[in-house]
């Protein structure tokens, strides 16, 4: 039996045997140490909500109402939100560069002589709300005459409220450049009238009716 184990060739076949056991158990070794471990999952945040102001812009501006702004704008962002101050507004006794604030109401005034006119006609107390007729006799019309933007002149159009000389010169150009007014809507399209500015003047004008 000792003759077996020492003899040359089964030594070399001993030696063959334990270098590839070896080798595999080195092989699996550095396998083991050189597989990554599994990654962590990704978690996708949701980015943050940049804070914002909520402010109301009326009076001399192209489109009066309530407009929500960056945490941080100014007074000069809220008028260009409203789609900038009329020609006639007068912007001298505003600081366009001061920061605004949340919730706040930013009045926009016109100019001397621009501002709309609120036409009220009081009724005196215990008056009749309607004249007593005479049985036969003409009743005398009411209805105040609408101004035809596509025949009126310039100051003609001043009369109406919201409209300066700026305002009016432009009615004229535009219908001189693009033909009459084909109806009151299309006024938006004049530079500086805004939905606003139409419905104070919509009673009071006619294209031609």
């Amino acid at each position: 039996m000792k003759e077996l184990i020492y003899h040359p060739l089964l030594q070399s076949l001993f030696k063959v045997i334990l270098g590839i056991g070896l080798g595999l158990g080195a092989a699996a070794l550095i396998l083991l140490i050189g597989r990554e471990s599994p990654g962590m999952p990704v978690i996708l945040r949701t980015p943050p909500t940049e804070p914002v102001w909520v402010v109301q812009v009326e009076g001399a501006v192209v489109h009066p109402g309530v407009y929500t702004l960056p945490q941080g704008s100014r007074l000069q962002d809220a008028l260009q939100a409203a789609g900038g101050a009329l020609a006639e507004a007068d912007l001298r006794s505003l600081n366009l560069a001061r920061l605004l604030v949340d919730g706040e109401r930013i009045d926009v005034p016109y100019k001397p002589g621009f501002a709309p006119l609120v036409e009220m006609t009081p009724t005196p107390q215990n008056a009749p709300t309607t004249p007593a007729q005479t049985p036969g006799a003409a009743q005398t019309p009411t209805a105040v005459a609408r101004i035809d933007i596509n025949t009126a002149t310039l100051e003609e159009l001043q009369t109406l409220p919201g409209i300066g000389p700026v305002l009016a010169q432009r009615i004229i150009e535009y219908r001189e450049t693009y033909g009459p007014f084909v109806d009151i809507e299309e006024l938006l399209n004049v530079e500086g009238i805004g939905e606003s500015l139409l419905e104070r003047i919509r009673d009071l004008i006619t294209v031609g009716e």
